[in-house]
């Protein structure tokens, strides 16, 4: 009995040292990552950035960060740590070792006569003949009587002060502090200790593995649901303009899955009056357009009308009710896209190469949904082919500023950008009308835009040059800067309630067959990725080629500082097609800037195979291949691809070659984009 109420004592030790375990050091990897956590402000300071409350850093907003599912898990453990301490710190009854001289208050060794006299005080002072107490009895009868035994009898004395225990050597035991309840399987406490068993042994590790294993099955690593990307493959096609990719968009599991409430009914109509110049309707016919919109699925229809209010900014038609399903569908948003734009570079034939137009539009529908621009302003207008879309994403710009700036010859984006500082604050001041602290917001903005640098080569590694079948390995360095200097950053977009880091994506592309060759997604926030990235590149080429390991430090050391400079390393293998002449174009695209975009033309010459033997081994298809007549039914929808929207990047072929002359020979661009003579870029 005494070794179980000494179990049932550590009980509570033993819980707070199997929870320590596991809570100590996770607690302490949290805190070291948010120690490690830059300071500095990587977001616009504008004014329609501060307004719209994302970087606040009010009380509030502080607690919504911090007040995530693990975080809270993790306190309430603390504060269950933290009374298990207080309790064992405070337990009434202290678990104490039998010492029979310390309880007759003898020291260690003291002769049998001391033994004796100090028994026959004790017994005046605790003897049931002398004290009626019943503590005083207790306290007698299990302590004192029982430590004078221990010690008369010579055997036990012995076995005690050589052993330590009365009885002799004791054997050990080792057990689980458990309490004395569940140690005790008479009646009911056999039920409870039967309960516990198949409880924590068994059903707590079921109920984990099936929920793990229900959620692994119905989302991807990317908190995307399967089902979602079984449908965007299916209805991804070669030709897709913005207002088309939408169609697909919208279809995704996770937006079906949005509720369809009566009471919504009212404002989504109210919402579809707003942004109907904006669902590409037949004016003609516009009652039977209206009719074939509203049979939709009711979930795809409120889809949609959401994400034209974010479009369009129209925000005050939205209902309470909606409000919620609106925050939903933007957040979920970048991750659908990324996913959707994968889809549209995953290898579709033979030779392993993607769909440029639709990879085009995914990035373009991302750019209006993250800075709240329509996708009708993305129209060639005259003298802009991008449209008026770039101006809108700048704050207290409207369709009648840019009206009034486009008199002073300023049509494009590109050119108010390059403009003076002073020259264009003169014009935005005095021609459009706007005021000095306006025009410090587009500045702030205009200082956090980014300017793209490109530098890209293809080879052969080994070889002079490119034969029919080799694996062409691909190697571009993208540079990255800003007027304000910082290298990663938020973009600004007040109108996206969330934080939205930028993504580029890299895209080496036959604009005339519409294929994507190579794709890679890019980012420039974490530094310390992207210099583990390209030292391993770096390290494992030069090993490749047969440099030696001065060489391959001095290459490592240089990709270093290029990184640390603003520069990301894009590295990538590719199959060398037929024999011929190939002019490619390198796109770098951004997720969350509109204007901001920039490609350049590379020459590719690849020779008929004179070589012995074949180092072209087959690339790794990645995605099944489409049949053929596939590809060539839905080029049928080119004319009308052009009709409904014209694309940035879906100019005439032949007058961007003539007009172009940023080329290069034999698979290299410099970072101005150049032609350049030879394999190699190595200009600084």
């Amino acid at each position: 009995m005494a070794a179980s109420e000494e179990n049932s004592a550590l009980f509570p030790i033993f819980i707070l040292t199997i929870m320590a375990i596991p809570i100590v050091p996770y607690t302490i990897t949290k805190l070291c990552r948010a120690a490690a956590k830059k300071s500095k402000s990587i977001h616009c300071q504008c004014s329609e950035c501060s307004r719209s409350g994302k970087y606040r850093k009010s009380i509030f907003k502080k607690i919504s960060n911090v007040s995530t599912y693990s975080n809270l898990t993790l306190l309430l453990l603390w504060v269950v740590m933290i009374i298990l301490v207080y309790y064992i710190k405070t337990m009434s009854r202290e678990i104490q070792v039998f010492d029979p001289f310390s309880i007759l208050g003898l020291e260690p060794g003291a002769p049998e006569s001391e033994i004796k006299k100090k028994y026959r005080r004790l017994s005046i002072q605790y003897h049931p003949d002398k004290n009626p107490d019943p503590e005083a009895h207790k306290y007698f009868v299990e302590y004192i009587a029982k430590a004078y035994q221990a010690l008369t009898d010579a055997t036990a004395r012995e076995n005690y002060e050589k052993y330590g225990h009365p009885d002799g050597r004791q054997g050990f035991q080792m057990g689980i502090a458990l309490p004395q309840f569940l140690l005790n399987i008479d009646g009911a406490s056999g039920g409870i200790l039967l309960l516990w068993i198949v409880g924590v042994c068994i059903l707590l590790p079921l109920v984990v593995a099936v929920v793990y294993l229900s959620r692994s099955s119905k989302y991807t690593g990317n908190y995307v649901m399967h089902q979602t990307l079984s449908t965007y493959y299916y209805l991804m096609k070669p030709s897709l303009a913005p207002n088309k990719v939408m169609d697909v968009f919208i279809k995704a599991a996770e937006y079906m899955e949005i509720p369809v409430r009566r009471t919504d009914d009212e404002p989504l109509q109210k919402l579809f009056m707003l942004v109907r110049s904006e669902l590409n309707l037949d004016l003609k016919n516009i009652k039977q357009e209206q009719a074939k919109f509203w049979k939709q699925h009711p979930a795809l229809v409120k889809t949609e009308l959401l994400v034209q209010a974010q479009l369009t900014r129209e925000f005050a038609a939205l209902s309470p009710s909606l409000q919620s399903d609106f925050r939903r569908i933007l957040e979920t948003a970048p991750r659908l896209l990324e996913e959707l734009m994968k889809m549209a570079v995953i290898p579709r034939n033979a030779q392993g190469h993607g769909w440029l137009r639709p990879a085009i539009g995914v990035v373009e529908l991302s750019q209006c949904i993250i800075q709240a621009v329509p996708l009708s302003a993305r129209k060639t207008t005259s003298g802009s082919p991008e449209g008026i879309a770039p101006f809108l994403q700048l704050p207290h710009i409207s369709e009648t500023v840019i009206k009034k700036v486009a008199r002073k010859k300023v049509r494009t984006f590109q050119e108010l950008h390059d403009m003076d500082l002073q020259e264009r604050a003169d014009l935005l001041i005095q021609t459009a009308g706007l005021s000095s602290a306006e025009v410090q917001d587009i500045e702030m903005v205009l200082d956090m835009m980014p300017s793209l640098i490109l530098e890209v080569t293809c080879e052969t590694e080994g070889e002079e040059g490119i034969q029919e079948g080799d694996i062409v390995t691909i190697h571009a360095w993208i540079n990255i800067k800003r007027g304000n200097g910082l290298i990663g950053a938020l973009p600004h977009a007040p109108y996206y309630p969330f934080h939205k880091e930028e993504n580029f994506w890299f895209l080496l592309a036959d604009s005339v067959s519409n294929n994507v060759w190579f794709s890679q997604k890019v980012s420039f926030m974490d530094e310390a990725a992207a210099v583990t990235a390209a030292s391993k590149a770096i390290e494992e080429s030069m090993e490749g080629s047969g440099a030696n390991v001065k060489e391959t430090s001095r290459a490592v050391a240089e990709a270093v500082g290029k990184v640390k400079g603003g520069s990301r390393l894009v590295m990538g293998k590719f199959q060398a097609p037929s024999e011929g002449n190939f002019s490619l174009t390198c796109y770098c695209l951004c997720d969350s800037w509109l204007g901001c975009d920039r490609k350049t033309s590379l020459k590719l010459k690849v020779l008929k195979r004179t070589r012995a033997g074949s180092r072209g081994a087959t690339l790794a298809e990645e995605g099944p291949i489409m049949e053929d007549g596939v590809e060539e039914d839905e080029d049928n929808e080119d004319g009308e691809y052009e009709e409904d929207y014209e694309s940035e990047y879906s100019e005439d072929e032949e007058d961007d070659n003539s007009k172009n002359k940023h080329q290069a020979a034999n698979g290299t661009v410099n970072k101005h984009g150049q032609a350049a003579e030879g394999s190699s870029s190595d200009e600084e």
